[in-house]
């Protein structure tokens, strides 16, 4: 009986000689650093929108941290020290897992970035442990370019990855790897994302469109407002209405008559709706050179009217700080892969090069 109670109270100190080799670094402190648009409950930030990331700079040598998912569809580059080094993806429990391990001691920064959109669901972040032997340090300070983008499928990375087609599950969405992403590392710039794959201006392929999600902390809350104040873009991409350009002739499909009724918009009816949505975006950000890019899919193939719908809608706005960047169609079926991303992204790189000073 005595060697029991001796083994129990043996087991019992060891494990509490564990949890003290670790020190536990809450979400809410001032020392990590958030990019996106991320809501912070009382127990956990939320990490929901593409893009959204989680930075943390240590001394020491691995690093974990505890994560709840809604779905077990999201997952995250884990950035080591500026390269890209694993994904990972988490349970719909709360749980521990190991982001890194056996670096050599010293400083490190590690992001965690989320590479899928918001129909995978949330990820509840409740915060890093490190070794007790580690020290937290401060931040790298954030860069001062920002940069903002409103898109579509295209922004988000959809099914970037998929060498053989367009599956939609999350493991070949990479938001990293799509032109938006690499436009905002190429100049060192900070990086908020407002997209969801299948909405448009006008109707979605859901019943949820731009103008109704644009200004959402968050994406499924239509009462969840995002503060602008938090965030002021020095360059905001709109790349937008490739949905709309297939749904607008498809009167049969549900969202066509909850936006349209029985009758197809106007060409009037949708350079009003563009312009509407590009006055809005100047409303919340009075001074920042806006772009409104179209492509690379079918929206720009050669016969297409919607380019010159776009530029009608922005030489009516009369702004100097207007643009529009139409980027050929790729000529290629189903959404842009690695190399047509970073097509894109080349195309925005040397246009904002060419054309805006910040």
């Amino acid at each position: 009986m005595i060697r029991k109670i001796f083994l129990l109270f043996f087991i019992s100190c060891s494990g509490i000689f564990c949890y003290a080799q670790t020190q536990f670094i809450s979400f809410k402190n001032n020392k990590l650093q958030y990019q996106g648009r991320i809501l912070f409950a009382s127990d956990a930030a939320e990490l929901t929108w593409p893009g959204t990331s989680v930075t943390i700079s240590f001394k020491g040598t691995s690093l974990a941290g505890e994560f709840k998912d809604a779905d077990t569809s999201n997952y995250y580059n884990i950035i080591i020290d500026q390269k890209l080094k694993s994904r990972i993806h988490f349970d719909t429990i709360k749980k521990k897992y190991q982001l890194t391990e056996n670096l050599p001691f010293g400083k490190h920064t590690v992001e965690l970035f989320k590479m899928t959109e918001w129909d995978k669901g949330k990820t509840s972040f409740f915060g890093f442990e490190l070794d007790k032997k580690s020290e937290l340090l401060n931040p790298p300070a954030l860069p001062k370019r920002k940069i903002e983008f409103y898109g579509n499928s295209i922004t988000c990375g959809y099914a970037v990855e998929d060498k053989f087609g367009d599956n939609p599950i999350g493991y070949f969405e990479n938001n990293y790897a799509a032109y938006a992403a690499i436009t905002a590392r190429h100049f060192n710039a900070q990086y908020q994302c407002i997209a969801k794959s299948g909405i448009g201006i006008m109707v979605s392929w859901f019943p949820l469109i731009m103008p109704e999600m644009y200004d959402r902390l968050d994406p499924l809350d239509a009462k969840s407002k995002w503060d602008f104040s938090k965030y002021t873009p020095d360059v905001v991409v709109i790349n937008l209405l490739q949905n709309d350009s297939w749904l607008i002739n498809n009167p049969k499909y549900p969202e066509f008559k909850h936006r349209f009724g029985e009758t197809k918009p106007s060409k009037d009816f949708i350079i009003q709706s563009y312009q509407n949505f590009v006055k809005t975006i100047r409303g919340k950000h009075p001074k920042a050179h806006i772009i409104c890019m179209l492509g690379n899919m079918d929206i720009t193939r050669k016969d297409s009217p919607w380019p010159l719908y776009v530029q009608k809608a922005i030489s009516g706005l009369k702004d100097a700080k207007i643009y529009s960047l139409i980027v050929p169609f790729k000529e290629s079926p189903g959404h842009p892969k690695l190399k047509e991303q970073q097509d894109l992204a080349n195309s925005l790189i040397d246009f904002i090069d060419k054309n805006i000073k910040w």
